[in-house]
Order: structure tokens, then C-alpha cells, then sequence
């Protein structure tokens, strides 16, 4: 995510690479406007009537789910250091002031998009591990890669704690379980909760809104659960900022290979875990203990071969450069403009075609605010420099700080 004020010396490649995380992140929220929920975990749930259906299920599980919010994560955390380091060479008395003030105004803004459009929505999720930005920001490369590791392994086990015992039950055939039953109805294809989610899908704004307002208090302990892999992520940002890779400081044939080692673990790594949920039968017991825990190492990996391919070839100024470091440079807008867009397609107070499509109808549909961003980020940054809402946050913070 960018930062919230322009910087006299901006690194083309980082845009670039925001701009990316931003266009990647629509693959998969473009799901969650479209269908019931337990779709974006399982193509059995929901909208997979035929094999091109189960090859975007496989593509997006492979190359995309949580690969780019993961680097979304990670350059939060480097906005931040940048903005707090800026601060401290300024010799601002409270660089953390402004910081604690930063975080308020995102996670409201979070929580605005959360109740209006989209319920998946990050921005919370991230302004609550900023918060935590303070033990990291001391630490050196090496230390912060350290703590990734850990806060993933930590992620790991709680997963594990909490989504296994369904799986086990599963297994042990206590289908009837509340355990199992309960991860059906999140994770499968529990027949009566897909209708349920059908019919709320296409409640009327005002509604949505009641119903959502009233569910906040109950999304903070998902949100606490989400803190260990968003640090994670966040300190990986940090560290990689650090040991220079993220500067444009790596030459390109050390970011190759680093692309390289990650790309050939993370990926036989998710393909046997797409091999074992075809193999199950996509079991909800499964699909989410995959989706939200298992895959998660794989995910960074990825993330981190991304982000070091597109600091290799995206270095050189270029035409696609230029365009993607400018749909970075306005990335809380054009995340926030993407829920605009795909609530116009699939909300009822929109086309209301939400559960109307199919999987790979959907993501085509996702192409719609991603041509969006290429098109208008130029222009508006070339016209009018930061974004509306990346002048809102700023404004904001200003105000608390």
C-alpha cells in the first residue's frame, strides 16, 4: 500500500510492484462479490459447472490467493518504515505519534469499506498489525526474516488448533460431528448454508449496512487471528526493505536466483496441496484448513518470488513500468475503488449478479476494474499527483496527530 504523502524520490520498481499487488488482489476479492463465501475456499461450493471453472480454481489457488495480499502486507510495512524513518531524519520529536495516528484513520477507513462493500476487507487487518510496528522496526534484515519465520510457524500451529480437529473428525468418519458440520457449512457445500448466503448476498444496501454494523464487534476476533501471518508479512516487507532488495540495490541475477529458490518450493507445495483437495473431494473440513493455514508458508514464498522478479525486470524505465508504478502509487484509492466497481456489478443495489455467474465468468468480470486502474491511475497522477483517499488518510492522521 503506498504511503500517505508523496516522496521527493520515489523507486519505480516498488511502485511497479504495488501496482501489481493491487491488480492481483481483484483475482480473488472479485470472487467474494460474486458468490457465497465458502466459494472463495472451495470450487464445489459454488459457481464450478464446468472444467475451464475448475482451471481458474487451480490457476487462482496456485499463482494468486493470499500470493498478493501477502505483498500487499509487505509494502505496508514499507510505507511505514519509510514515512517513521523520513520522520526521524526530519528530527520530528514523535515520529510513532503520527504513525498510531496513521493506523486510527486506516482501520476507519477499513471499517467504512468492511460495512459498505467489502467484508473481506484488509485495511483493518493491517492498521491493527501497524500497531505492532514499533518492535520491529529496530531490528536488523536478518532479524526481521527471523521473526517472519516464526510469526508463520506461530500461524501454523493456532491453524492447526483450530481447523484441525474438523479435518480429524473427518477422518475418524464422525461426519456427524459439530466440528465437521460446522466446517461444511464455512468451508463446503452445506446446501442449506449456501442458500442462506445466497438470499443475504442480495439484501438492499441499507440492510447490508445494519447487518454488517452489527457484526462488527464479532469480526475483531478474526481479526486477532489474522495478526501473526499480517506480521509476518509485514516484518518480511521490512526486512527485505532493509537488506536493500526492495531499494533496487540487488543485482539481477541474485534476484533471480532468490525467485528461483522460492518459485521451486512454494509451487510442488501448492500443487500437492490442490492434488489432495481434489483427491478428498474438496471436503469443507479440508478446504479451509488448506486455504486459510497449510498453503500459508507456500503463499509467501510466492509472494517473495514476485516481489523479487518484478524488482528484476521491472527496474528499467518503461512504458509498463511507468503504468504500473502509477496504479501503485495510488493503490488505497484503486483497492478501495475496485469494491466501487465490483458492488456496481454484482450488488443489488448494481447488476445484481451476484450469484448469476460462474467462476471464470466472475474473474473475467475482474478484468473490468483492473482495466479501470491501468486507465485512470495516469491520467490522475499526471493531473493531480496523491489520490482522494490517499489525501484522506493523510488529512486524517494530521488531524489526530
Amino acid at each position: 500500500m503506498t504511503a500517505p504523502s508523496p516522496t521527493t524520490h520515489r523507486i519505480l520498481a516498488l511502485d511497479a510492484l504495488r501496482g501489481i499487488a493491487v491488480i492481483g488482489i481483484v483475482a480473488m476479492n472479485v470472487i467474494a462479490f460474486a458468490m457465497p463465501g465458502p466459494a472463495y475456499y472451495n470450487p464445489l461450493a459454488y459457481g464450478s459447472v464446468g472444467p475451464a471453472d475448475y482451471w481458474v480454481w487451480l490457476g487462482s489457488f496456485v499463482f494468486v490467493e493470499d500470493k498478493f495480499r501477502t505483498l500487499f502486507a509487505m509494502l505496508f510495512g514499507v510505507g511505514c518504515l519509510i514515512l517513521i524513518e523520513r520522520a526521524g531524519a526530519r528530527g520530528q520529536a514523535s515520529p510513532w505519534r503520527a504513525h498510531y495516528a496513521r493506523m486510527i484513520v486506516l482501520f476507519a477507513i477499513g471499517l467504512v469499506h468492511a460495512t459498505l462493500f467489502a467484508s473481506n476487507d484488509v485495511l483493518r487487518a493491517y492498521a491493527m498489525a501497524g500497531l505492532f510496528l514499533p518492535l520491529l522496526a529496530g531490528l536488523s534484515a536478518q532479524g526481521l526474516l527471523s521473526v517472519a519465520l516464526g510469526l508463520v510457524c506461530v500461524h501454523l500451529a493456532l491453524g492447526l488448533a483450530v481447523l484441525g480437529p474438523p479435518l480429524l473428525a473427518f477422518h475418524v468418519k464422525h461426519l456427524g460431528s459439530d466440528a465437521v458440520l460446522w466446517a461444511n457449512r464455512q468451508f463446503g457445500t452445506d446446501s442449506a448454508a449456501i442458500a442462506a448466503l445466497l438470499e443475504q448476498g442480495r439484501e438492499g444496501l441499507g440492510e447490508r449496512v445494519v447487518r454488517r454494523a452489527a457484526a462488527i464487534p464479532g469480526q475483531l476476533g478474526t481479526l486477532v487471528a489474522a495478526l501473526p501471518l499480517n506480521l509476518a508479512a509485514i516484518a518480511l516487507g521490512i526486512g527485505l526493505w532493509r537488506a536493500g532488495m526492495l531499494k533496487g540495490e540487488w543485482r539481477t541475477f541474485r534476484l533471480q536466483r532468490v525467485a528461483g529458490i522460492a518459485a521451486l518450493i512454494a509451487l510442488p507445495g501448492l500443487l500437492l496441496l490442490a492434488a489432495w483437495l481434489v483427491s478428498e473431494g474438496f471436503p469443507g473440513a479440508l478446504a479451509g484448513l488448506v486455504a486459510l493455514v497449510i498453503s500459508a508458508p507456500f503463499d509467501m514464498l510466492l509472494a517473495l518470488a514476485y516481489a523479487a522478479l518484478t524488482m528484476a525486470f521491472l527496474s528499467r524505465d518503461s512504458g509498463l513500468t511507468r503504468r504500473l508504478a502509477k496504479v501503485g502509487r495510488l493503490s488505497l484509492t484503486n483497492y478501495l475503488m475496485t469494491s466501487v466497481i465490483l458492488s456496481g456489478v454484482f450488488a443489488s443495489w448494481g447488476l445484481g449478479l451476484f450469484g448469476e455467474v460462474t467462476r471464470w465468468q466472475a474473474v473475467a468480470l475482474g478484468l473490468v476494474p483492473v482495466a479501470g486502474m491501468l486507465l485512470w491511475s495516469p491520467s490522475w497522477v499526471a493531473k493531480v499527483g496523491q489520490g482522494p483517499f490517499e489525501r484522506l488518510w493523510r488529512a486524517g492522521a494530521r488531524l489526530l496527530a
